[in-house]
């Protein structure tokens, strides 16, 4: 089954965050859309030969092209020595396919359930190299497997994480921000968790998300939903977690946004995706917010879990729900499968969350600091410098990074100690 490599080309330039499409770009992709076809054609007729030829004026280009270029375009190169290893496989020659195979395996091709199904491989899927091939692809793309192996902790680690603090609804930014957008009306008059869930409703339909501009520089819930509102526009993951970080905030409601970040052993996965954790006084529990799919997680009896069940659950293959009407853009529906077992089990490796929630916290200005806590798996194959301070020097940010492997420090529940009072 031949890997498509059309659907990917659109990926890269509409999905993607592609700060410009040069001119050398738009040449290269279509100079690469058009070989694919010639490959779809040699690949249909089990034209080995030509395939090679085609692979070759491919390849003089693209190792011409800057580095970051190739970044862009390296799945095709990837993609076309797997096609080219399916083509011999099917021929029945055994040696050039495994030798395709490595070779697309080595250029990033890490689609560990593809090889895993893909019938075209048969022919070489009892050869002791296509099973080397099949458990490197697995330690990078098999999510549930690379959680499992992660899913150790050490609850005696006592280095040093400071206790988390949550802004008080006095503070005069939360007070505007509650007032501005009559937050009492659209939380409702229910219990907590349906006020909970309607702030969730309501930013997910305000805003919508989207990859393909960078947050602004002013990063807070004011400031972000008038650039929305005036540029017609969305925000990423991590600033739809942020408003409504910030909105649960003005109504007293204890909120942190959490960094969801995969293991990434070969450094070649820029993806992660940021939620929200809720804690719920009448449940003394977290539960899990996801403002970008309008998603909130049950568990079979229909209660609400928290990123750190959910996380367990899909380590012990226990069943979720998410609920019916969650979507991405009201474009698509959430499908459990995807988000939860594919994306969310890639994301759920490393968490980070800020050490203080508050408005306009991540807002970069000269002098500032902002502190995270990483909660790290035992797992994980870099577990220090137990503390790192840098300054970034273009705008004089501070970033201050604990880790720990102690989940209790991590998910520490909210009391009146850490509630930080208006000045």
């Amino acid at each position: 089954m031949k890997f498509s490599l059309t659907c990917l080309c659109i990926l890269i330039f509409c999905a993607g965050n592609i700060k410009a499409q040069t001119k050398a770009n738009q040449e290269f992709a279509h100079f690469a859309h058009t070989q694919d076809s010639l490959w779809n054609s040699a690949y249909k007729n089990r034209d080995a030969k030509t395939y090679e030829t085609l692979l070759a004026g491919f390849t003089a280009r693209y190792n011409k092209l800057a580095a970051d270029q190739k970044k862009i375009f390296g799945v095709y190169y990837s993609n076309a020595y797997y096609n080219l290893a399916c083509v011999y496989s099917l021929l029945n020659k055994k040696q050039p396919a495994l030798d395709y195979l490595e070779k697309s395996v080595k250029a990033g091709f890490y689609d560990y359930a593809h090889l895993l199904t893909d019938t075209d491989l048969d022919n070489i899927r009892n050869e002791e190299r296509f099973k080397t091939q099949l458990q490197i692809s697995r330690e990078v793309s098999d999510y549930p497997y690379i959680l499992r192996k992660g899913a150790k902790y050490n609850a005696d680690d006592q280095r040093e994480v400071p206790q988390f603090t949550y802004q008080a609804s006095d503070n005069p930014h939360l007070v505007s921000l509650r007032k501005a957008f009559n937050l009492d009306s659209i939380a409702g008059t229910g219990n907590e968790v349906s006020k909970i869930i309607n702030l969730l409703h309501w930013v997910h339909y305000l805003i919508p998300h989207d990859g393909n501009h960078a947050n602004p520089e002013v990063l807070n819930a004011m400031g972000m939903i008038a650039l929305c509102k005036n540029e017609g526009r969305g925000l990423t993951c991590r600033g739809l977690a942020t408003v409504l970080n910030e909105c649960y905030l003005s109504l007293g409601i204890k909120s942190r946004f959490v960094t969801c970040l995969p293991k990434d052993s070969l450094h070649i996965d820029l993806d992660c995706h940021v939620i929200n954790m809720v804690y719920v006084n009448s449940l003394k529990k977290w539960i899990w917010i996801d403002p970008t799919n309008d998603a909130y997680v049950m568990n079979e009896k229909g209660e609400l879990l928290s990123i750190e069940e959910v996380r367990e659950r899909i380590i012990n293959g226990k069943p979720l729900i998410v609920n019916p009407d969650a979507n991405w853009n009201r474009r698509q529906s959430t499908l459990i499968k995807n988000y939860l077992y594919s994306y969310m089990a890639k994301n759920l490796y490393i968490l980070e969350c800020p050490v203080n929630s508050e408005y306009d916290l991540e807002t970069r200005e000269q002098g500032k600091k902002i502190a995270y806590v990483t909660l790290l798996p035992l797992d994980y194959f870099t577990q220090s410098p137990n503390k790192t301070e840098d300054t970034n020097t273009k705008n004089g940010t501070t970033f201050i990074r604990y880790k720990t492997n102690n989940p209790a420090k991590f998910w520490q529940v909210p009391d009146t100690d850490n509630i930080v009072k208006a000045k």
